[in-house]
Order: structure tokens, then C-alpha cells, then sequence
């Protein structure tokens, strides 16, 4: 049995926890390597203190499950059945009573609780997702081989990016190409919605590309990232076309200094909110605290937004293997942002940069 499924046993048999059922498909992929997409079906794990965990799946993806590794049971099911009756019926046969169920409390729909506790009335819910958030925390080095690949395909990105721009050409223009390019190495599905975005639209942190043109002068803002064998990657990086004013100049300056001032904490030990107090008292002391109105980044892995949160109030420390954004940014109305992200892992020597597209200020 893979350590992971252990690490959840474990922590079930350490709290007195009957059993938990996990479904989310980040979380079903942690535990299985089966990565899938249910949209409204029912796919979860059912995992006990002392017994084999059991898969409910489509039967057409039963097949995709197998492959993926799962060789416990699968109870799978036809769209004309009732996936939560089987699922009772092979239950019961287990366990006729259950006092208390884990689930993941912050994802799980008030219908498939509901139909939980269907099966056992009397059972109390109880979170499951503080131990997975802490065993995904920490990356292995085959996850950390993936990522490591998944964010070189992210600089591509923003390589094919920075060369598209000419006059003339719009957001959309520009982010069609990169995601057009990435396909062709293979990339099925990106890690967000990519984010071109231009001149004072580069001033909203989450703008929406559209069809306007890029012109001389504008800040250029890429934000993206891919999803290669179920890991995310995340890059944020600003360009100016042609011609830089010297107020956009200082607050790019300012972007980047802020960003090495923060990685130079990046080690073990370090309390996380101090990543972003570095970034932030940097910006501040350039008087452009009001600003930066976002956290200085946050985890990364199966999922591009994960466990932790990079705010100024998270007292965790940092630990090795853990994987995460360092991306301050300066938001100025009418005149342009500027971000800078890449996305770190924890090193016993201090911390690697997995992304590596130069940050110093480029105009095309």
C-alpha cells in the first residue's frame, strides 16, 4: 500500500476515526495517481483504520482507474444506477455501524454529506482535510521531478509570449499563440484561464484578455501555467513594448526588489508570514504599499492554489520540500501593474527556483 493511503490509516486509527471518504479530484488523484474529471458523477475513496480503502468510479472509468495503479476494490456503477445504493449496500456488509466519518468539510456538497449520512444516521463529520493538506505539503522527489518540468514549460509559455508581441496585436492574439505552442508539446490543459493582459489593464492583479491592442508604452503583464501528469505550474511575468516611462520603470524596479527581498528568507525555519512582510515592507518603504493589495503567493502542486495560504498571518514555518509562489505586484490605475512570480521549493541549502525566465526588465 502507497505511504499515502498509510498516512491517512494512520491518522483515522490515531484519532479513533471510523473511516473517511475523500472526493475531490485533486485528493482521489493524491491517494490513487487515478486523475480524472467526474464533472456530476461520483468518484470517491472510502478509507478505513485497518482495512483495504475502496474506489467508486463510472464504469467507464474503471478502466483508467486500473491503469492508474488502484489495485483495491472498485465498486463501479452505470449512469442508470444509484451510485450512493451501492455504495450502502457494500458498506453495510463492512460496517453495520459507523460513529464518525471524515470528509473533506470545505469541498464536499451539502447533498453528498447528506447522502452520507444517509448510510449511517449516526455518524458525526469531521474533517479530513487538515492531514491531507499536510501530507501533500511536502513534496516528493518524483512530484518534484514533475514540477520541476511542468514550470520549463511554463517559462516557454511566456517565451512564445514576450515573442509574439508586435504592434498591432491584441491580448487574445498573444495568449492564443502561447496556448496554441504549448498544445504542441503536448499540454492538454492549462493551469488557470491565462492572463495576457496590456497597458492599463495590467493595473487588475485578475483581468480579463480581450481584444486590446497592445501600444507603445504599455505594460504587458503574462500570467500562466500547465498541468502536466496532474501537476501545476505558475509564472507571472511583465514586459514593456517599445518605450518605458520613468514612473513604470521605478515601480518594475520596485516589483523586483521586493521579490529578491522575499526569497532572500526563503529557507527553513523561516515563519511564513515573513515571506510576505519582506515583500510588503519593501513596497511600502517605496510608497507604494497601497498597492500591493494581494497575499505575496501561496502552495502549488496538484493544485495551483493549495496548501499554505502566503499571508502575512500564517505563523507555519517553512519546511523542506514544501512548494510555493513568491509574486509581489504593483497595481497603479491609468498607469500599469507589474508582477513577478516563481514558484520555489525548500531546500536543505536554502530554496531552488523551479521557474527561471529572466525577471530583469525587458522591453521588446
Amino acid at each position: 500500500m502507497n505511504q499515502r493511503l498509510k498516512g491517512v490509516m494512520n491518522w483515522l486509527a490515531e484519532k479513533q476515526i471510523d473511516m473517511a471518504f475523500v472526493q475531490t479530484k485533486a485528493n482521489v488523484f493524491y491517494l490513487s495517481k487515478f486523475y480524472t474529471e467526474p464533472h456530476e458523477r461520483l468518484v470517491g475513496i472510502v478509507i478505513f483504520p485497518t482495512s483495504e480503502p475502496i474506489l467508486i468510479c463510472p464504469n467507464m472509468e474503471k478502466p483508467q482507474a486500473k491503469a492508474a495503479g488502484w489495485e483495491y476494490e472498485i465498486i463501479s456503477y452505470s449512469d442508470s444506477e444509484n451510485p450512493w445504493h451501492l455504495l450502502e449496500q457494500r458498506l453495510k456488509k463492512q460496517h453495520s455501524s459507523v460513529n464518525t466519518i471524515a470528509i473533506e468539510k470545505e469541498h464536499i456538497s451539502y447533498t453528498r454529506a447528506n447522502a452520507l449520512l444517509s448510510i449511517y444516521p449516526e455518524g458525526n463529520l469531521v474533517s479530513v482535510e487538515e492531514k491531507l493538506y499536510s501530507l501533500r505539503l511536502i513534496k516528493d522527489d518524483g512530484e518534484l521531478a514533475i514540477l520541476k518540468q511542468a514550470a520549463k514549460l511554463a517559462d516557454y509559455g511566456v517565451e512564445v509570449g514576450v515573442n509574439a508581441i508586435k504592434a498591432g496585436k491584441c491580448e487574445m492574439d498573444v495568449l492564443a499563440l502561447i496556448e496554441y505552442e504549448l498544445k504542441k508539446k503536448g499540454i492538454r490543459e492549462m493551469s488557470f484561464s491565462t492572463m495576457v493582459l496590456t497597458g492599463a489593464k495590467s493595473a487588475d492583479p485578475h483581468g480579463n484578455p480581450g481584444l486590446t491592442e497592445i501600444k507603445r508604452g504599455d505594460f504587458v503583464l503574462f500570467d500562466l501555467g500547465v498541468v502536466l501528469d496532474g501537476y501545476c505550474s505558475d509564472i507571472t511575468r511583465t514586459v514593456a513594448f517599445q518605450d518605458i516611462s520613468e514612473k513604470q520603470r521605478e515601480i518594475y524596479q520596485t516589483v523586483l526588489g521586493a521579490q529578491l527581498q522575499a526569497l532572500s528568507v526563503c529557507k527553513i525555519g523561516t515563519r511564513i508570514g515573513d515571506i510576505d512582510l519582506a515583500a510588503r515592507n519593501y513596497i511600502n518603504d517605496a510608497g507604494y504599499g497601497d498597492y500591493f493589495p494581494h497575499r505575496i503567493g501561496h502552495g502549488l502542486g496538484i493544485e495551483v492554489h493549495e496548501f499554505p495560504s502566503m499571508s502575512e498571518n500564517n505563523n507555519d514555518l517553512l519546511q523542506e520540500g514544501a512548494v510555493f509562489t513568491v509574486e509581489p505586484g504593483i497595481y497603479v490605475p491609468n498607469i500599469g501593474g507589474v508582477r513577478i512570480e516563481d514558484d520555489i521549493v525548500i531546500t536543505k541549502d536554502g530554496f531552488e527556483s523551479l521557474t527561471s525566465f529572466p525577471k530583469e526588465l525587458i522591453i521588446v
